[in-house]
């Protein structure tokens, strides 16, 4: 299954601007990406590991033939890791000029944010807490906004094949 997702801004009547945060799962914890980076969600597939990359980069994908560098963000965030499962879902995105994939746990939805409802990333001292845009309240949830240039870009040290 794939789903492409349009590439639209949407805007209040008021001229507030609106933002859209593709959601995510990563074991009980909520994630979100801006939905404009989201090339499409492709069920889990196979991929072609390749020797010697760190260890979130779990190997490469052939996309229509485009080879798709693939990114674990359970071992990219130290979380423990988990078989993957019918859940299991490859977010395809681009960051900068490149296209990656991130295998999540599952595929929330799509938010709808408004501007008074994102917080600014938490300051925790010496963490790194830069690939983190601000975290969203919408309702009861509290959803985590990564910055993907910061999370997947050159000075992330996140190499590509």
């Amino acid at each position: 299954m794939t789903a492409t997702f349009q590439r639209e801004a949407t805007a209040e009547a008021t001229g507030d601007e609106v933002h859209q945060f593709l959601t995510f799962a990563l074991g009980d914890q909520e994630f979100g990406i801006e939905i404009l980076r989201v090339q499409e969600i492709k069920n889990f597939t196979r991929i072609t590991p390749i020797p010697n990359m760190p260890s979130c980069i779990k190997g490469v994908m052939n996309l229509r033939g485009t080879v798709v560098p693939i990114v674990d963000l359970r071992i990219k965030f130290a979380m423990e890791t988990s078989d993957y499962n019918q859940f299991t879902v490859i977010i395809v995105v681009n960051v900068g000029t490149r296209i990656m994939g991130l295998i999540v746990d599952a595929v929330s939805d799509v938010l709808n944010v408004e501007p008074t409802e994102i917080e600014s990333a938490p300051d925790l001292g010496s963490i790194d807490t830069s690939f983190i845009s601000g975290l969203a309240k919408s309702a009861d949830r509290l959803v985590t906004l990564l910055n993907i240039e910061q999370l997947l870009g050159e000075q992330a040290g996140v190499a590509t094949a």
